[in-house]
């Protein structure tokens, strides 16, 4: 044995050997010293009169700073750093019981639940997990990772700023709400969740919420969550009101699909401008236009700086894929699709989903590229009218009552998904009409309906309908839309077909664009698939050369715009010029 590279304290290293008994002669070849210098170090720092206590105290600490000073920290040294910090408390514990002889002192958790006792038997801690409850949490989290989430926990332990690009469906929210909850129980640091909308951040909740039951059995309480060591977790849509006087660690999602990006990023930045707390962005691409584009990019960065200080941040796959500390203060990472596999998750089937998506969709939505919706017919900047927090927007609207809406009427709206008649992709639409010419049209819930068949898909809808009182469905009977039209309307005789031409498509699109553009459409602010959905269809020339129409895709499919039909169908039962809805009649467009 050869003393190692990394030992910068000879003595120190041959006092833990001599602890592992070893003997003094064999000490002085390992560390290359002489007999009589071992022998001097043995006899003045008193090696034979340390207890167990103080040898076992001893070694903790030097393999400790070992790894606190290692550079290139691997997931490993973060784990054994998390249970040598444990360790050292114990001793510590140790120690004091050993000067005080109180049982209190060694076991504070003990002393704690007598003086919560005293205090009041019948009183219960909120959110009170014990000790190895919190490290039974901590181990769950840190065994479920695929390696770039580890790789995003290395970054948020070194770096303030946090600027992930990524893939859909690879666990990022959930990845972020278990490290938050993991933090928060070990240290009492503060989290916010913000989100686009109050309903996404609650996402985050209730990640939060079944991770901790599924380990401890414990249910988490309270809006704000509330822990027992102090932490407060604040789940907030983008409504700057809500976010004044809070501080602690950030996490944004979806910031792409954010709308006044800039104006909300100041508020973001307000509460962990303190140096203690970190931020941390994570989104799917949206457009190249979007206001958070700059802040991804760069340019913001430059366009605060003189000419001299201004630099380049290479955003390219090639440059991030691994993680980059930028110019700006921001690590930056891409992890698409391929990523994701390469990492281990083994959730997605790519060859599947290429033949799924067609080509642009695959690149936005897994191969993390963004799209130039200069060509669409509904760009990002015109769909950002539509957008509210619903949970704040709508006092009426109770999501997760038996009756969400009572008894006022709502539109469905149904796209079979394309051409093909495998159900692949259908989308289903609930829209809470106007309550008067020229209001707000709401769409309060929207399903995609991928892989089931057409008797299950009519069962689906059926279901939906006895939770509200449906006074129009508009079912796009392409395809397998006509299985399920002919089994809707057994229950549902007044439901309307409709069959697509060029005229039928221009005229909902546009019917749909003029909402938009006088405010009279609005969806929750999460859902970017949506949003996404809108973006898709684009104006292209028939097969024929002759006339425009709309479609999703070049390939001549509705491709994956289903959730954008089905609502457009919905919409569809008022008529064009706005006036009172179309009520107890069919309506069958045919070519």
């Amino acid at each position: 044995m050869k003393m190692p590279d990394h030992v910068s304290s000879p003595r120190v290293f041959a006092r833990h050997l001599y602890w592992q008994g070893w003997r003094v002669a064999r000490i002085a070849e390992v560390v290359e010293t002489n007999y009589q210098t071992i022998n001097s170090w043995k006899k003045r720092d008193k090696w034979d009169d340390a207890n167990p206590l103080e040898r076992v105290e001893g070694a903790l600490e030097a393999r400790y700073v070992q790894l606190i000073v290692k550079e290139a920290k691997e997931g490993r040294d973060f784990k054994e750093l998390d249970l040598l910090g444990r360790q050292l408390e114990r001793v510590a514990r140790i120690e004091k019981y050993q000067a005080s002889g109180r049982e209190a002192d060694l076991n504070p958790a003990q002393a704690n639940g007598a003086q919560a006792s005293a205090r009041s038997k019948s009183k219960k801690v909120k959110n009170a997990l014990t000790d190895e409850q919190i490290r039974a949490v901590s181990e769950a989290f840190w065994h479920s990772l695929f390696e770039y989430q580890r790789t995003w926990y290395r970054a948020g332990i070194e770096q303030r700023i946090r600027n992930i690009l990524k893939s859909r469906q690879i666990g990022a929210t959930w990845y972020f709400a278990r490290e938050a909850i993991v933090d928060a129980l070990e240290t009492g640091r503060n989290k916010i969740f913000v989100s686009a909308s109050k309903a996404q951040a609650h996402i985050f909740r209730a990640y939060i919420v079944a991770f901790v039951h599924e380990v401890t059995g414990v249910e988490l309480t309270g809006e704000p969550m509330i822990l027992a060591n102090g932490a407060e977790l604040h789940f907030l849509g983008t409504n700057s009101k809500t976010a004044q006087g809070y501080h602690g660690d950030v996490y944004v999602d979806e910031y792409f699909w954010i709308g006044r990006f800039q104006e909300f990023r100041k508020v973001v930045s307000g509460m962990a401008m303190h140096k203690q707390w970190r931020q941390t962005y994570f989104s799917t691409p949206s457009s190249i236009a979007h206001e958070a584009y700059p802040f991804w990019s760069g340019e913001l960065f430059n366009r605060r700086r003189p000419a001299d200080e201004r630099t380049t941040i290479d955003t390219s796959h090639e440059a991030l894929a691994g993680g980059q500390l930028c110019a700006d203060g921001h690590w930056r990472q891409i992890v698409n699709v391929y990523d994701a596999v390469a990492g281990g998750c083994d959730l997605f089937d790519i060859e599947q989903l290429k033949l799924e998506y067609s080509a642009d969709e695959f690149d936005n939505l897994l191969m993390c590229q963004f799209v130039d919706d200069s060509q669409s017919a509904f760009p990002l900047s015109e769909m950002e009218r539509c957008l509210v927090d619903s949970w704040v927007a709508w006092d009426d609207f109770k999501p997760f009552a038996p009756r969400p809406l009572g008894d006022e009427p709502v539109w469905f709206g149904y796209d079979p998904g394309g051409e093909s008649e495998d159900g692949d992709g259908a989308g289903l639409a609930i829209v809470a009409p106007a309550a008067e010419a020229g209001g707000v049209h709401r769409v309060v819930e929207r399903h995609r309906l991928k892989g089931r068949d057409y008797e299950s898909q009519a069962e689906f809808i059926r279901e939906c309908t006895r939770r509200y009182d449906v006074t129009h469905i508009g079912i796009d009977n392409n395809g397998m839309g006509e299985g399920v039209a002919q089994i809707v309307e057994k229950w549902f005789p007044t439901l309307t077909r409709y069959r697509y031409t060029p005229e039928t498509k221009s005229q909902m699109v546009m019917q749909a664009q003029q909402m938009m553009r006088r405010g009279r459409l609005a969806f929750d602010a999460g859902w970017s698939d949506l949003a996404g959905s809108f973006m898709a269809i684009k104006r292209v020339p028939t097969a024929s050369g002759r006339q425009l129409t709309y479609q999703a895709s070049r390939a001549g499919d509705t491709g994956h715009a289903e959730l954008a039909w089905a609502v457009m169908h919905a919409l569809h039962n008022e008529p064009i010029d706005g006036s009172p809805a179309h009520t107890g009649s069919v309506m069958e467009i045919t070519e």
